[in-house]
């Protein structure tokens, strides 16, 4: 007899894949721009991150508010609780880094004065008072941040493959497909 791995609503899943692809854009924008000479490029390259900055900090305070009004569905018995254990400990991370850097990033540019467009609609309000001695200590720290990401999006994406191609569980199916019908053995 074959039994069910219950999936993600389509709204989580929606909200997971627009996220993932923001991220795939941002975390490399965020390391290049830095490293570039002054320039137009550069200019450009730190108008989108702030821009998907807060693009992807929207997102997520919807996401969290429809992960409250629907629930993740609970995960398969046959995941051992080690699995569990690092599987909350790595989305829990991933949650707060992207509820956290981006607050960082608006508060580093604010204290260094600098504008935080959304895609030239318009601008967000500055947080504190500029401050540049301190801003490049927070914004060193959200680079900081943006690169421990890096790391935990490593972990996600490896922990993914695990599920699809050595465990074949089903887990990576909550995410992509319909509910999955795990074989009988």
């Amino acid at each position: 007899m074959a039994h069910q791995v219950a999936g993600y609503s389509a709204m989580a899943k929606t909200y997971h894949w627009i996220v993932a692809i923001l991220v795939f854009i941002m975390v490399p924008m965020g390391l290049v721009m830095t490293d570039l000479g002054p320039g137009a490029l550069q200019n450009t390259l730190y108008f989108y991150h702030k821009s998907i900055g807060i693009l992807l900090f929207l997102l997520i305070v919807l996401r969290l508010l429809q992960h409250w009004i629907t629930p993740a569905p609970p995960p398969p018995a046959s995941l051992s609780p080690a699995l569990r254990i690092v599987s909350r400990s790595v989305h829990g991370l991933l949650y707060l880094v992207l509820i956290v850097n981006p607050i960082l990033g608006w508060i580093g540019l604010s204290l260094y004065g600098a504008p935080i467009p959304f895609f030239g609609l318009f601008d967000l309000p500055s947080l504190v008072p500029q401050d540049r001695p301190n801003a490049e200590g927070i914004l060193d720290f959200h680079a900081t941040v943006g690169v421990v990401f890096a790391w935990l999006i490593a972990l996600h994406v490896l922990g993914a493959f695990y599920h699809w191609l050595i465990a074949k569980d089903g887990i990576i199916e909550r995410m992509t497909t319909a509910p999955y019908q795990k074989p009988k053995n």
